[in-house]
């Protein structure tokens, strides 16, 4: 729906941390960057829009009584914001679907490559399940394929509509998976999900990544289940920032929450989320929005995999993505876990070919 305002006089909310968007709504709107933990009732009582990322919940205690037509989310999942209520009260939710998937795919690869190549691990011997099959776990897929590795799915509700052919339990996956990566949204089906009977059918010797929600893993089984694992990567924590510092150090790869920070998936999120204030309020010089290419070097970089070793694959995804780097500086310091986030040096992706 387009809503037309007297734009001199529309107002915006918008987290500050969102990058490539300062300047672009100004001549349009009144726009009013906060911390995206900032963002609160009194803030948005008189806001028409207001444009976030999850460190912003959206539901009753923020929005009631106040203007807001629409939340424009740049990030990809919606488990911060009460959409019933949203729709209930006429207010527009748009996030930025699948605009971060390729570079959640690159670090999955990242992560696992990089402890194969230190573990002496070889990948084409098992195999990787996959469990949610959306926009994330199909570039998983695809990637895995390119790989030359056996792939196992497990995606009820796309089972469901497209039949079971190309799926498989979730109990089949954990058994035969040498690799287990999560890429469920967060909902009441999906939390807590792997618990201590997911972890009894686990695979031992499986290595585990998850870079979905901090809470589709149940953490202190996690722990429990840790000595029956042979890796264990995780991106997202309960309780963010304050994450367990003991689960930190039984992780492989730790990282905070950045497994979509690429260049690209940032101008997408952006690109998405100003198209969606753009379609709402009939902004039409920016209904084809994206943000510039700031540098030619931020292009997405291809991978030749003809005739490359594990080791020589490895070290290709090493040199475009060294995610040892963002294990370092989280180790160090994994109280600056929202510092490290929103001073992230946004990676380029890469590709194979």
């Amino acid at each position: 729906m387009c809503v037309v305002l007297n734009l001199k006089t529309m107002k915006i909310v918008a987290d500050t941390y969102i990058p490539f968007l300062k300047g672009v709504l100004e001549p349009y709107a009144d726009v009013v960057y906060l911390d995206g933990r900032a963002i609160d009732r009194n803030a948005v009582k008189d806001a028409d829009c207001i444009i976030i990322r999850t460190r912003t919940k959206c539901d009753a205690a923020l929005l009631e009584g106040s203007k807001v037509q629409l939340v424009s989310c740049a990030t990809i999942g919606t488990d911060h914001i009460d959409i019933e209520w949203c729709k209930a009260h006429g207010i527009q939710v748009q996030n930025a679907e699948g605009c971060n998937a390729n570079a959640v795919a690159n670090y999955v690869f990242s992560a696992l490559y990089g402890i194969a190549s230190r573990h002496s691990i070889k990948l084409d011997e098992g195999a990787i399940g996959i469990v949610g099959v959306g926009n994330v776990g199909k570039k998983v897929e695809a990637m895995a394929r390119k790989l030359g590795l056996r792939v196992l799915l497990n995606d009820p509700p796309r089972e469901k509509a497209e039949g079971p052919g190309a799926f498989v339990s979730l109990d089949k996956l954990l058994e035969e998976a040498t690799v287990v990566t999560m890429h469920v949204p967060l909902d009441e089906t999906t939390r807590a999900m792997a618990g201590q009977e997911f972890f009894e059918k686990i695979r031992p010797g499986a290595i585990l990544i998850n870079a979905a929600r901090g809470e589709v893993v149940d953490e202190a089984a996690l722990l429990r289940a840790r000595p029956k694992l042979g890796g264990l990567v995780l991106d997202t924590w309960c309780n963010e920032p304050d994450v367990n510092h003991n689960l930190i150090n039984q992780c492989d790869i730790a990282t905070p929450h950045i497994a979509g920070y690429s260049y690209q998936g940032k101008q997408n999120g952006t690109a998405m989320a100003v198209r969606a204030v753009a379609r709402h309020f009939g902004i039409t010089e920016l209904m084809d929005f994206f943000p510039a290419l700031e540098d030619e070097a931020l292009k997405p970089a291809a991978i030749d995999l003809k005739d490359k070793t594990l080791g020589q694959i490895a070290a290709s995804i090493q040199y475009n993505y060294p995610i040892f780097t963002d294990d370092f500086l989280f180790r160090s310091s994994p109280d600056s876990f929202e510092q490290l986030r929103s001073g992230y040096n946004y990676r380029k992706e890469f590709y194979f070919e």
